[in-house]
Protein backbone atom coordinates (compact mmCIF):
# COMPACT_ATOMS: atom_id res chain seq x y z
CA UNK A 1 0.00 0.00 0.00
CA UNK A 2 1.48 3.23 -1.29
CA UNK A 3 2.80 6.10 1.64
CA UNK A 4 0.52 9.29 1.10
CA UNK A 5 2.50 12.36 1.80
CA UNK A 6 1.03 15.52 3.02
CA UNK A 7 2.40 18.61 1.87
CA UNK A 8 5.12 20.72 3.68
CA UNK A 9 3.77 23.51 5.56
CA UNK A 10 5.61 27.08 6.47
CA UNK A 11 5.48 25.32 10.10
CA UNK A 12 7.42 21.26 8.97
CA UNK A 13 9.97 23.82 7.30
CA UNK A 14 10.77 25.42 10.68
CA UNK A 15 10.98 21.84 12.24
CA UNK A 16 12.96 20.79 8.99
CA UNK A 17 15.42 24.04 9.70
CA UNK A 18 15.86 23.13 13.18
CA UNK A 19 17.71 19.58 11.83
CA UNK A 20 19.97 21.50 9.54
CA UNK A 21 20.48 23.72 12.39
CA UNK A 22 22.92 20.89 13.70
CA UNK A 23 24.80 20.93 11.21
CA UNK A 24 26.27 24.78 11.96
CA UNK A 25 28.39 26.56 13.95
CA UNK A 26 30.11 25.28 16.74
CA UNK A 27 33.34 24.77 14.63
CA UNK A 28 36.51 23.64 16.03
CA UNK A 29 39.62 26.05 16.61
CA UNK A 30 43.08 25.58 15.26
CA UNK A 31 46.41 26.79 17.28
CA UNK A 32 48.78 28.48 15.26
CA UNK A 33 52.04 26.58 16.72
CA UNK A 34 54.66 27.49 14.26
CA UNK A 35 53.78 30.11 11.76
CA UNK A 36 54.38 32.28 15.02
CA UNK A 37 55.42 31.34 17.82
CA UNK A 38 55.62 33.61 21.51
CA UNK A 39 55.30 32.97 24.89
CA UNK A 40 52.91 35.27 26.00
CA UNK A 41 50.80 35.90 22.64
CA UNK A 42 48.84 33.54 21.24
CA UNK A 43 46.82 32.94 17.80
CA UNK A 44 43.51 30.48 17.53
CA UNK A 45 41.24 30.54 14.57
CA UNK A 46 37.89 28.65 14.13
CA UNK A 47 37.81 26.16 11.13
CA UNK A 48 34.38 27.34 9.49
CA UNK A 49 34.46 24.94 6.87
CA UNK A 50 33.58 22.97 9.21
CA UNK A 51 29.58 23.02 8.93
CA UNK A 52 27.35 22.38 5.96
CA UNK A 53 28.20 24.12 3.15
CA UNK A 54 31.96 24.12 4.00
CA UNK A 55 32.04 27.91 4.95
CA UNK A 56 31.10 30.52 7.17
CA UNK A 57 29.14 31.58 5.09
CA UNK A 58 26.43 28.75 6.42
CA UNK A 59 25.71 30.62 9.50
CA UNK A 60 24.96 33.81 7.45
CA UNK A 61 22.33 31.74 5.10
CA UNK A 62 20.98 29.68 7.57
CA UNK A 63 19.69 32.68 10.22
CA UNK A 64 18.39 34.67 6.85
CA UNK A 65 16.45 31.51 5.96
CA UNK A 66 15.12 30.61 9.01
CA UNK A 67 13.97 34.27 9.37
CA UNK A 68 12.39 34.52 6.06
CA UNK A 69 10.29 31.50 6.51
CA UNK A 70 9.12 32.12 10.28
CA UNK A 71 7.86 35.56 8.33
CA UNK A 72 6.27 34.25 6.07
CA UNK A 73 8.76 35.91 3.33
CA UNK A 74 9.45 32.61 1.93
CA UNK A 75 8.28 29.41 1.26
CA UNK A 76 8.33 26.74 -1.51
CA UNK A 77 6.31 28.84 -3.73
CA UNK A 78 8.88 31.47 -3.66
CA UNK A 79 12.42 31.26 -4.81
CA UNK A 80 15.46 32.90 -2.61
CA UNK A 81 17.33 35.27 -5.06
CA UNK A 82 20.90 37.05 -3.81
CA UNK A 83 23.84 37.67 -5.23
CA UNK A 84 27.00 36.45 -3.90
CA UNK A 85 30.73 35.86 -4.69
CA UNK A 86 30.00 31.80 -4.31
CA UNK A 87 29.58 30.64 -0.57
CA UNK A 88 26.67 32.39 0.55
CA UNK A 89 25.13 30.93 -2.06
CA UNK A 90 26.58 27.80 -1.61
CA UNK A 91 25.62 27.59 1.61
CA UNK A 92 21.84 29.10 0.10
CA UNK A 93 22.06 26.24 -1.85
CA UNK A 94 22.51 23.51 0.38
CA UNK A 95 20.59 24.65 3.06
CA UNK A 96 17.37 24.81 0.46
CA UNK A 97 18.17 21.43 -1.21
CA UNK A 98 17.17 20.36 2.14
CA UNK A 99 13.94 22.04 2.35
CA UNK A 100 13.06 21.68 -1.44
CA UNK A 101 12.98 25.49 -2.09
CA UNK A 102 14.29 26.95 -5.50
CA UNK A 103 17.26 28.96 -5.23
CA UNK A 104 18.91 31.54 -8.02
CA UNK A 105 21.80 33.47 -7.38
CA UNK A 106 23.96 36.39 -9.39
CA UNK A 107 27.49 35.19 -9.63
CA UNK A 108 30.16 37.09 -11.45
CA UNK A 109 31.30 35.54 -14.38
CA UNK A 110 35.19 35.51 -12.83
CA UNK A 111 34.24 33.37 -9.97
CA UNK A 112 36.17 29.98 -9.41
CA UNK A 113 34.74 27.27 -11.81
CA UNK A 114 34.86 24.89 -8.33
CA UNK A 115 32.02 27.08 -7.03
CA UNK A 116 30.38 27.68 -10.36
CA UNK A 117 30.02 23.43 -10.46
CA UNK A 118 29.19 23.07 -6.87
CA UNK A 119 26.22 25.53 -7.07
CA UNK A 120 25.08 23.38 -10.24
CA UNK A 121 25.58 20.23 -8.31
CA UNK A 122 23.23 21.71 -5.41
CA UNK A 123 20.16 22.79 -8.17
CA UNK A 124 20.84 26.55 -8.23
CA UNK A 125 19.76 28.46 -10.76
CA UNK A 126 23.44 30.84 -11.91
CA UNK A 127 23.11 34.24 -13.34
CA UNK A 128 26.46 35.22 -14.59
CA UNK A 129 27.24 38.67 -14.04
CA UNK A 130 30.01 41.15 -15.06
CA UNK A 131 33.57 40.16 -13.70
CA UNK A 132 34.27 43.87 -14.03
CA UNK A 133 31.60 45.05 -11.51
CA UNK A 134 32.47 42.15 -9.22
CA UNK A 135 29.44 41.88 -6.42
CA UNK A 136 28.59 45.38 -6.69
CA UNK A 137 27.27 44.44 -10.15
CA UNK A 138 25.94 41.30 -9.08
CA UNK A 139 23.55 42.98 -6.74
CA UNK A 140 22.41 45.14 -9.56
CA UNK A 141 21.24 42.54 -11.34
CA UNK A 142 19.43 40.26 -8.43
CA UNK A 143 17.94 43.53 -7.31
CA UNK A 144 16.30 44.21 -10.97
CA UNK A 145 14.91 40.72 -10.41
CA UNK A 146 12.99 40.97 -7.53
CA UNK A 147 12.15 44.62 -8.19
CA UNK A 148 10.05 43.18 -11.98
CA UNK A 149 9.04 39.81 -10.03
CA UNK A 150 8.04 40.03 -6.09
CA UNK A 151 5.66 37.45 -6.77
CA UNK A 152 8.19 34.69 -7.32
CA UNK A 153 11.17 35.85 -5.76
CA UNK A 154 12.24 36.33 -2.07
CA UNK A 155 15.64 38.53 -2.41
CA UNK A 156 17.68 37.49 0.75
CA UNK A 157 19.67 40.64 0.31
CA UNK A 158 23.04 39.21 2.11
CA UNK A 159 24.55 42.69 2.16
CA UNK A 160 21.59 45.09 4.14
CA UNK A 161 19.90 41.62 5.93
CA UNK A 162 20.60 42.09 9.69
CA UNK A 163 20.11 38.38 9.67
CA UNK A 164 23.64 38.16 8.64
CA UNK A 165 25.41 40.20 11.53
CA UNK A 166 23.01 38.68 14.08
CA UNK A 167 24.26 35.61 12.79
CA UNK A 168 27.68 36.33 14.32
CA UNK A 169 26.38 38.15 17.06
CA UNK A 170 24.16 35.18 18.41
CA UNK A 171 26.64 32.51 18.13
CA UNK A 172 29.77 32.85 16.41
CA UNK A 173 30.70 35.53 19.57
CA UNK A 174 29.52 33.41 21.64
CA UNK A 175 31.69 30.36 20.70
CA UNK A 176 34.55 32.61 20.86
CA UNK A 177 34.27 33.72 24.25
CA UNK A 178 33.28 30.39 25.40
CA UNK A 179 36.64 28.61 24.30
CA UNK A 180 38.45 32.23 24.69
CA UNK A 181 37.74 34.11 27.80
CA UNK A 182 40.86 36.06 28.16
CA UNK A 183 40.62 37.07 24.21
CA UNK A 184 42.52 40.31 23.53
CA UNK A 185 42.13 40.60 19.84
CA UNK A 186 39.30 39.91 16.78
CA UNK A 187 40.64 39.97 13.22
CA UNK A 188 38.70 39.80 10.45
CA UNK A 189 38.31 40.64 6.75
CA UNK A 190 35.49 42.51 5.47
CA UNK A 191 33.35 41.29 2.44
CA UNK A 192 29.77 41.62 3.26
CA UNK A 193 31.10 42.85 6.94
CA UNK A 194 28.75 40.40 8.77
CA UNK A 195 31.49 38.25 10.44
CA UNK A 196 32.99 41.19 11.58
CA UNK A 197 30.32 43.67 12.46
CA UNK A 198 28.13 40.67 14.58
CA UNK A 199 31.41 39.11 16.33
CA UNK A 200 32.80 42.54 17.45
CA UNK A 201 29.71 43.70 18.44
CA UNK A 202 29.25 40.87 20.54
CA UNK A 203 32.81 41.13 21.71
CA UNK A 204 32.74 44.92 22.40
CA UNK A 205 29.33 44.23 24.85
CA UNK A 206 31.31 41.22 26.80
CA UNK A 207 34.59 43.24 26.93
CA UNK A 208 35.57 47.09 25.57
CA UNK A 209 38.73 46.43 25.91
CA UNK A 210 38.74 43.95 23.25
CA UNK A 211 40.68 44.91 20.20
CA UNK A 212 38.98 44.43 16.92
CA UNK A 213 40.92 44.67 13.78
CA UNK A 214 39.52 44.51 9.96
CA UNK A 215 41.50 43.20 7.22
CA UNK A 216 40.37 44.52 3.75
CA UNK A 217 42.79 44.29 0.35
CA UNK A 218 45.36 47.15 -0.64
CA UNK A 219 43.54 47.99 -3.49
CA UNK A 220 40.12 47.08 -5.75
CA UNK A 221 42.00 44.49 -8.22
CA UNK A 222 42.92 41.20 -5.60
CA UNK A 223 42.29 37.63 -4.94
CA UNK A 224 40.33 37.32 -1.74
CA UNK A 225 37.10 36.44 -3.26
CA UNK A 226 34.13 38.24 -1.65
CA UNK A 227 36.30 40.33 0.12
CA UNK A 228 35.38 44.62 -0.42
CA UNK A 229 38.29 47.57 -0.79
CA UNK A 230 35.68 49.63 1.15
CA UNK A 231 37.50 52.92 -0.64
CA UNK A 232 36.45 51.94 -4.39
CA UNK A 233 33.33 49.11 -3.71
CA UNK A 234 29.73 49.69 -2.36
CA UNK A 235 29.58 49.54 1.65
CA UNK A 236 27.39 46.93 2.65
CA UNK A 237 24.23 48.03 4.71
CA UNK A 238 24.84 46.24 7.78
CA UNK A 239 28.45 47.62 7.66
CA UNK A 240 29.32 49.75 11.36
CA UNK A 241 31.81 52.27 10.64
CA UNK A 242 32.11 53.28 14.15
CA UNK A 243 32.98 49.51 14.98
CA UNK A 244 36.79 48.44 14.24
CA UNK A 245 39.89 49.69 16.22
CA UNK A 246 42.24 49.71 13.11
CA UNK A 247 42.59 48.47 9.61
CA UNK A 248 45.27 46.49 8.22
CA UNK A 249 45.53 46.23 4.05
CA UNK A 250 46.46 42.86 2.54
CA UNK A 251 48.72 42.09 -0.54
CA UNK A 252 47.37 39.03 -2.54
CA UNK A 253 50.96 38.07 -3.59
CA UNK A 254 51.18 37.91 0.11
CA UNK A 255 48.02 36.43 0.86
CA UNK A 256 49.42 33.56 -1.54
CA UNK A 257 52.80 33.03 -0.17
CA UNK A 258 50.64 32.96 3.42
CA UNK A 259 48.65 29.69 1.86
CA UNK A 260 51.91 27.91 0.98
CA UNK A 261 53.58 28.76 4.58
CA UNK A 262 50.12 27.51 6.34
CA UNK A 263 50.47 23.73 4.30
CA UNK A 264 54.03 23.52 5.02
CA UNK A 265 54.23 24.59 8.45
CA UNK A 266 50.31 24.26 9.91
CA UNK A 267 49.11 21.01 7.96
CA UNK A 268 46.10 23.95 6.65
CA UNK A 269 44.71 23.61 3.01
CA UNK A 270 43.91 27.73 3.57
CA UNK A 271 41.44 29.52 1.20
CA UNK A 272 42.85 32.83 -0.15
CA UNK A 273 40.40 34.71 2.61
CA UNK A 274 41.84 31.69 5.08
CA UNK A 275 45.50 32.78 4.68
CA UNK A 276 44.64 36.87 4.44
CA UNK A 277 43.07 36.61 7.97
CA UNK A 278 45.76 34.55 9.03
CA UNK A 279 48.17 36.96 7.76
CA UNK A 280 46.19 39.61 9.20
CA UNK A 281 46.32 37.47 12.89
CA UNK A 282 50.29 37.16 12.38
CA UNK A 283 50.87 41.06 11.87
CA UNK A 284 48.84 41.92 14.95
CA UNK A 285 50.50 39.70 17.47
CA UNK A 286 53.91 40.17 16.14
CA UNK A 287 53.06 43.71 17.52
CA UNK A 288 51.96 42.42 20.88
CA UNK A 289 53.99 41.47 24.27
CA UNK A 290 51.26 39.80 25.49
CA UNK A 291 47.58 38.69 24.56
CA UNK A 292 44.87 36.09 22.97
CA UNK A 293 44.40 37.05 19.10
CA UNK A 294 41.29 35.06 17.80
CA UNK A 295 40.06 35.03 13.51
CA UNK A 296 38.45 32.82 11.56
CA UNK A 297 39.47 30.64 8.73
CA UNK A 298 36.02 31.11 6.50
CA UNK A 299 36.76 28.09 4.23
CA UNK A 300 39.22 25.89 3.07
CA UNK A 301 40.76 25.08 -0.53
CA UNK A 302 38.63 22.72 -2.20
CA UNK A 303 36.98 25.02 -4.51
CA UNK A 304 40.24 27.09 -5.57
CA UNK A 305 41.60 23.85 -7.58
CA UNK A 306 43.09 25.95 -10.56
CA UNK A 307 44.43 28.32 -8.22
CA UNK A 308 46.08 25.86 -6.37
CA UNK A 309 47.66 24.57 -9.66
CA UNK A 310 48.58 27.87 -10.47
CA UNK A 311 50.28 28.03 -7.20
CA UNK A 312 52.49 24.92 -7.45
CA UNK A 313 50.42 24.15 -3.82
Amino acid sequence: MGTTHQPVTDFDLLLLLQEVGLKIGRTSVHAVRNIFKHPRVTIYAKKEWEQLSGSVKARAAYNIIYAAIQSGALNRSRTLLDATSGNTGIAYAAVCRELGIRVTLCLPENASAERKVLLQSLGADIILTSKFEGTDGAQLVARELAENRPDKYFYADQYSNDGNWKAHYHHTALEIIQSFPQITHFVAGLGTTGTFTGTGRRLKEYDRRIQLVGLQPDSALHGMEGWKHLETAAVPAIYDEHLADRFLETDTAEVYEMMKTALRQEGLHLSPSSAANLLGAVRVAESLESGTVVTVFPDNADKYGDLLTKLGI
